[in-house]
């Protein structure tokens, strides 16, 4: 348990650090978007880019463990899609920003700092397959299934839109360059190294401070019992059904994953949603929900990641 705690408990000081501040008025919410587009668009991207190039591409990325997280997580999405739309009859749209909320997880500003603390050497292999599997497979088919919602937008133009978006992310365009420069093996300079090593080391400390920070500023305001279900989904049902996979390709004989990167991988679904899920949420006027979603279930999971922690170690 003292092992457990010291994980989670350093990582959720510096979100309340950041919660503190920012309702102490030393830092705002428009600070806070600042701060959070540094890590998202420089620290993570050279932390990833450092992690990526140094390696051979066998030994970052796992086809078991990137198939099997996938599963899980459209799993979750075809559960929510059932329990949303077809069980409670919520728009599809309306659908979709909760079904986002339940199966897309927060790799980069949670996840991360977790698995740096706890499996070190794992870490930057698990966020780069994690953050594949979320951009180019998860957050595409939430934002598809939102899209389909809304009306006067042709199937064509959406997908079109969607990619294009994707493509541009910086983190998408750090995945591809690591892996370009591990492939090519080309020598990382020993400045660039330098400054990609100082520029890495940012980026933990700043997104926990950003989550903390992020959430002082949302209003208790929208559904609470719709963003009580979307928060059961991501900390609860996500994890289980990702025990549930594993166990299955055990059964089964498919692909069996090594402990620690099976513990790696509970711990992938069982942090709280992606950090931009008001962003999206907003842009179908439902922020007000994802935000008290998402302020209930980083609350929790200081509870319910201890207990994932004090099982898997």
């Amino acid at each position: 348990m003292e092992t457990v705690i010291a994980i989670t408990l350093p990582i959720f000081l510096v979100v309340g650090l950041g919660f503190a501040v920012t309702r102490a008025g030393l830092f705002s919410a428009p600070d806070m978007r600042i701060f959070g587009r540094f890590v998202i668009t420089i620290a993570l991207p050279a932390l990833l880019f450092n992690a990526l190039s140094k390696r051979d591409v066998a030994e970052v990325f796992d086809p078991a463990f990137m198939g099997l997280y996938a599963l899980a997580s459209l799993l979750v999405m075809a559960v929510g899609y059932v329990w949303f739309h077809r069980i409670q009859g919520l728009p599809m749209e309306r659908a979709g920003i909760c079904i986002m909320g339940s199966a897309c997880s927060n790799s980069g500003y949670m996840a991360f700092p977790i698995l740096l603390l706890a499996y070190p050497d794992l870490a930057p292999k698990v966020l780069a397959m994690s953050l594949m599997v979320e951009n180019l497979l998860m957050i595409p088919v939430a934002l598809t299934l939102i899209a389909m919602g809304r009306s006067g937008a042709g199937m064509g133009v959406m997908i079109w839109d969607i990619a294009r978006n994707l493509i541009r992310r910086p983190l998408i365009l750090a995945m591809i360059a690591g892996l370009a420069w591990s492939v090519l093996k080309l020598p990382i300079p020993e400045a660039m190294d330098r400054g990609l090593t100082m520029i890495s080391t940012a980026a933990v400390a700043l997104a926990l401070f950003v989550v903390g920070g992020s959430l002082a500023g949302i209003a208790l305001r929208g559904n609470m019992a719709l963003a009580g279900q979307i928060g059961f989904g991501k900390l609860v049902l996500h994890p289980a059904l990702g025990v549930a996979v594993l166990a299955m390709a055990a059964a089964l004989g498919g692909p069996v994953l090594g402990a620690d990167l099976q513990a790696c991988f509970v711990i992938a679904c069982a942090v709280p949603m992606l950090g931009v899920y008001p962003i999206f949420a907003q842009e179908v006027g439902l922020e007000g929900l994802a935000s008290l979603a998402m302020l209930g279930a980083t609350a929790m999971s200081f509870f319910s990641l201890s207990l994932v922690l004090v099982l898997l170690m």
